[in-house]
């Protein structure tokens, strides 16, 4: 973006940009202006992602009980959040993380999925339920994430006869997998891994990057556990305040494969073997 247009969405004068770095897929920048204030800078797509991210941070923003970047501007190609200065995380981080997200789950919706598709990574994702899948958890689940990864892993390659066969065996038994774990839909952040928070200027749980929708909580639960990153105080901390159904150990594998198949599509075989064992967990 040049400088005349951050000019006129910011209303003053840009005197420095840098590079934000981390694994964001955008090109992400850090922008100073002439008054000392500091802005996040997005772009590099002009498919919606950014919109899209937009009315995610803005949703998590409605439950009122952890920070969310505030938007500042968006257009097709560029996003732009207010800066948040990271910080050393205070002492009990963890426990009001772990406090502060189950607090985020209590906020929830009439129906499954959200008023519009949006992307996990740079991955499309289907928010938009038919009236069946609105109210039936485990066939929202099926048809808009475990299956719609698996078509794309056929469209991709990945689908051998093994997968394949391991797929079908599952779509007959994932009502009764997630059987005895019904709930309203919660607001979920959809994608919170170790890379997807931060820490601000005083110590306390930022989120960032999300692939929002209203679902089960189980399922943003267990993405924490893929790469990482969370303490056991977090986990403690979220049963104290919400406390999971029993069985939720047994059922993780089941979210866990959403996660671990949308990897699979987007960085190749070297997440086929972990596709593959927890498949077989699930039969």
């Amino acid at each position: 973006m040049n400088k005349d247009r951050l000019t006129k969405i910011l209303g003053e004068e840009p005197t420095g940009m840098s590079s934000a770095g981390g694994g964001c897929i955008a090109d992400s920048q850090i922008v100073s202006t002439r008054s000392g204030k500091k802005f996040f800078l997005k772009q590099g797509f002009t498919n919606g992602m950014f919109e899209k991210e937009a009315h995610g941070l803005q949703e998590l923003t409605l439950p009122g009980v952890i920070r969310i970047p505030k938007v500042i501007d968006v257009g097709e190609d560029y996003l732009i959040l207010e800066h948040i200065e990271g910080g050393a995380r205070k002492k009990d981080f963890f426990e009001d993380f772990g406090h502060q997200f189950a607090l985020l789950h209590q906020y929830s919706a009439p129906k499954f999925g959200f008023f519009e598709d949006n992307f996990i990574g740079s991955t499309p994702q289907k928010n938009i339920a038919s009236d069946a899948e609105a109210t039936n958890w485990p066939l929202f689940y099926w048809n808009n994430r475990l299956f719609f990864q698996f078509r794309l892993a056929e469209k991709n390659g990945y689908a051998d006869e093994q997968l394949t066969s391991l797929i079908s065996k599952l779509e007959n038994r994932l009502e009764k997998i997630l059987e005895n774990s019904e709930e309203p839909p919660s607001l979920l952040h959809g994608d919170l891994w170790g890379g997807n928070y931060m820490t601000d200027e005083s110590g306390n749980p930022v989120l960032i990057d999300p692939a929002v929708y209203y679902g089960h909580r189980e399922a943003d639960l267990a993405m924490t556990k893929l790469f990482g990153g969370f303490s056991k105080k977090f986990y403690e901390a979220y049963q104290e305040t919400y406390p999971l159904k029993p069985g939720f150990e047994r059922r993780e594998p089941a979210y866990l494969l959403y996660h671990v198949l949308n990897h699979l599509n987007l960085f190749g075989l070297n997440y086929y073997s972990q596709t593959v064992h927890l498949l077989k967990q699930l039969q």
